[in-house]
């Protein structure tokens, strides 16, 4: 899984970390399962892709949120790190994604409470 930082503001830096995944076009393809149990809460993930985060980008964040990314990740001093360890949703069927699914959205809710940002879904 790739990282997912909070952004604060926008960036048009080209300097790229080491924890960058693909682009698209790159032969990444979305879990259809992982569609589908995001279809099912009205979120249309179909067309979404891996999407690059430059150092500035990274450095702008107030969380950076990875999944995997572990060590391959640069740490900057003043920017909040967790780690989400989660299962992989590659290879499950719409029914094992699900519990994944929610749990992420109970740490995205629980984030944005810390973080005092009013959820709108």
């Amino acid at each position: 899984m790739t990282p997912a930082p909070t952004r604060t503001r926008r960036s048009r830096s080209t300097s790229r970390s080491p924890c960058v995944p693909p682009r698209r076009g790159s032969g990444i393809t979305l879990n259809p399962a992982a569609i589908a149990a995001m279809a099912e809460r009205g979120i249309d993930i179909s067309e979404e892709f891996p999407k690059p985060w430059t150092d500035e980008v990274v450095r702008a964040t107030d969380v950076v949120v990875t999944m995997g990314c572990g060590d391959a990740c640069p740490v900057f001093p003043g920017t909040r790190y967790e780690n989400w360890d989660l299962d992989d949703p590659a290879g499950l069927d719409t029914a094992a994604v699900r519990p994944i699914r929610d749990e992420v959205e109970r740490r995205v809710r629980r984030l944005l409470d810390d973080l005092h940002v009013h959820a709108t879904r």
